[in-house]
Order: C-alpha cells, then sequence, then structure tokens
C-alpha cells in the first residue's frame, strides 16, 4: 500500500474520545500554581482562574454547594483522599453518598496535613437530585438546610470527628480553591512546665519554656509583608517563587480551653450578681486576672503561697495568626518554629532577620508540629445567594 493510501495516524473513534479527555470538566489543561501550607494549589492570575472556572460542570441539572467543614485533624491522614487511608474527603464522599445513593466528588479549598486540624475548611460537591421512586425523574435541589442535617447525619454515625458547619448554594462554574481570595490559619501554644492535660492532647504545641509575648510580637513585625521566604519553605514545596505576602501575623496571649472558674474568679462573679456597683476594675485588668490566675492557692505554714492539692495548674496559651492569599508548603509551621524560638529566648530580632534574608530553610530552627494548627477560616467573594424552588 502506497503511503497516500495509507490509514489515518487516529481513527474517528480514536480521535473522538481524545476529543472527550481534552474537554472534560475534570481536566482542566495544566497552569501555574503556588501551594498554601497545606499543600494546597493557588490558581495565579485572573485570567488563568477563569480559563478553569469556565470548564467547570456543565450539566445544568447539578447543583453545585457550597459546604464548610470542621474536623479532628489527627483523626485522619490529610484532608486530600489517598488510597487505603481515612482522609476528610473520603469521609465527606461516604457521606453524601449515603444521602443521595450515588457517587460524589468533593474538592477542598485547602488540603491540610496529617494532623492539621479545621475550624472551617470550605469544599464544593455537585449534587443530582433523583426520585428513588421514579429513577428517571431529576427533582428540584435540596436547601442547603437540609443538606446540612442530612450529610451530618450521617457523619455522626461514624466517629463524630467532622461536622458541616455551613452550606451555600453556588454557581456552576464557584470553585472553592480557585476562587478563595484569603486564607487565615491559627496555631496553638500551650507554655509551662506540667504535662499537659487529656482534653489538650493533640490540640496544642506545648513549649516546656515560659515563652516571652513582647519578644514574639516584635518578631512579627519583620515578618510581615511581601517578601522571599525561601527560609519558611518545606523542601517538599512546589510553587513557582517563594515570594509572599503576609497580611497578618501576631501573637496574643489568652485563657487556655476547656476553661473552668476558679474559686477566687467565682466569688468575683458572685459579688458583681450581689452588688452592680462593685466593680473589677476595666476591661483589660480583668482579663489579665483570666489569664495570669493559674490555679488556686493557699497560704502554707510558713506564710508562702502553695498548690492546693487535686488541681492542676493551667498553662498559658498563646495563639499566632496568619493571614494571606496563599501559603508556601509548611510555612506557618516554620514561621511558629522561629516565633517560639524567640519566646524561648533562643533568638533575637537580629536572628530573625538573618534567617529571613538567608533564603533557605536551613537556617531556620525546627518548624512547629501539625496538632497546633487550625485552618480558621477561608475568604471569598460569594455572588448572591438564590433561593431554590
Amino acid at each position: 500500500m502506497s503511503n497516500d493510501q495509507s490509514q489515518p495516524l487516529i481513527s474517528e473513534t480514536n480521535k473522538h474520545s481524545l476529543d472527550q479527555r481534552l474537554e472534560s470538566p475534570q481536566r482542566p489543561s495544566k497552569f501555574p500554581k503556588v501551594n498554601d501550607d497545606a499543600g494546597n494549589d493557588v490558581v495565579e492570575g485572573e485570567e488563568q482562574k477563569e480559563s478553569v472556572t469556565r470548564t467547570m460542570n456543565p450539566n445544568p441539572r447539578l447543583q453545585r454547594y457550597l459546604i464548610a467543614i470542621e474536623y479532628i485533624g489527627t483523626r485522619f491522614a490529610g484532608a486530600q483522599q489517598q488510597p487505603n487511608c481515612r482522609t476528610v474527603v473520603g469521609v465527606l464522599q461516604e457521606a453524601f453518598q449515603k444521602f443521595i445513593g450515588q457517587p460524589v466528588s468533593v474538592f477542598c479549598s485547602s488540603r491540610t496535613d496529617a494532623g492539621v486540624h479545621a475550624l472551617s475548611n470550605v469544599c464544593h460537591v455537585d449534587v443530582e437530585r433523583i426520585s428513588k421512586r421514579k429513577p428517571g425523574d431529576v427533582l428540584p435541589p435540596h436547601e442547603p438546610l437540609v443538606v446540612k442535617r442530612a450529610v451530618n447525619h450521617f457523619l455522626q454515625k461514624n466517629e463524630g470527628d467532622i461536622m458541616v458547619i455551613d452550606v451555600r448554594c453556588v454557581p456552576a462554574d464557584f470553585h472553592a480553591r480557585y476562587k478563595a481570595q484569603e486564607r487565615t490559619y491559627f496555631y496553638r501554644l500551650l507554655s509551662g512546665p506540667e504535662s499537659v492535660s487529656s482534653f489538650e492532647r493533640d490540640r496544642a504545641w506545648h513549649v516546656p519554656e515560659n515563652l516571652d509575648l513582647l519578644a514574639m510580637q516584635k518578631a512579627c513585625n519583620i515578618l510581615i509583608g511581601r517578601h522571599d521566604f525561601s527560609s519558611f519553605r518545606a523542601a517538599a514545596c512546589q510553587a513557582n517563587s517563594p515570594i509572599r505576602t503576609l497580611d497578618e501575623l501576631n501573637v496574643i496571649e489568652v485563657v487556655s480551653t476547656p476553661f473552668f472558674p476558679s474559686i477566687s474568679e467565682r466569688l468575683k462573679s458572685s459579688c458583681v450578681m450581689e452588688d452592680p456597683t462593685v466593680s473589677l476594675g476595666s476591661d483589660t485588668n480583668h482579663s489579665q486576672i483570666s489569664l495570669n490566675t493559674n490555679e488556686e492557692k493557699l497560704e502554707g505554714s510558713n506564710g508562702e503561697a502553695c498548690q492546693e492539692f487535686g488541681l492542676r495548674r493551667r498553662h498559658r496559651c498563646f495563639v499566632v495568626t496568619a493571614r494571606a492569599r496563599s501559603f508556601l508548603y509548611h510555612q506557618v509551621r516554620l514561621l511558629v518554629g522561629v516565633l517560639k524560638s524567640v519566646g524561648a529566648g533562643d533568638l533575637i530580632d537580629p536572628d530573625v532577620k538573618r534567617i529571613l534574608e538567608a533564603k533557605s530553610i536551613t537556617a531556620a530552627p525546627p518548624m512547629a508540629p501539625a496538632c497546633g494548627l487550625y485552618l480558621g477560616h477561608v475568604k471569598y467573594d460569594l455572588p448572591p445567594e438564590t433561593n431554590q424552588s
């Protein structure tokens, strides 16, 4: 057979299959990405974001829901689905399948690592409501409140370590990951020599040293802003650039939780209730009393204060807040590692500047463990909410 009469290299069937793969809404074209602290890919550039969202969910019979969830990170092998592991996405997909009777795909805004908690991670999921009596009939979408209650019903039948806290209907092209404008992380540290309470285990980083709050706050001021954060970037980070803008980084001291009032605190409260004219002082002073009343103290025979038997000493509790559009992989935990070293007196302000300017992770102290990190909030510019009939 001559070359002119040879068969085409791609048959019509294969060509059709190839076209389908190229046009599939589940396979957007490649584009530059960056990573947040949990390894979350964030599209760079508005045009690239729009090119992705245009391919999302072309089926008009599907309703896309935005789902906010909270979970205990130490009970999962991470947010992203993995084979033979219990993950946030895997558990959510199972609950949705039990609710609607068919498999779904859940997409998270932030793919948190194993051990990282979430006060509010956000996902989206497409649901087609099909009649159980007449499988061919497609019914109007469920109301968000119905979705929330039904999915939580199945989640609580399991381990009870994950819960849907909010649901909203969004347009078919709204993507939980690519539409996120800002992410806020919190990190909890417990300071003090006492062992960690069973109620706090795996919920914070226990630091035996007494931390200097003012020193940590000053160090935050050095790190806020737009910098090359190569010194705060894990080796596995796949971001194209180490340049990030840290919009907020601060440390405050808060009352450790769970909090139960001491005898002296209860007496002060009772005095106020009995006589409203009795003042505990300014709000600032009252807050300071709550933070520093670590235990009930009795006066011993030698006149010195002593700890009453059977009462646990409270730790000092510090919360680090980090807010930015996106983070490098492990950036928040590496930042906390530096702040802890400053608070413990191992580093001072010039050391923080040196670490930042070194642009190498080898210059930074060890990063903080995952158990103290919480994804606190993912911010969106949400469209007006539409009522579903």
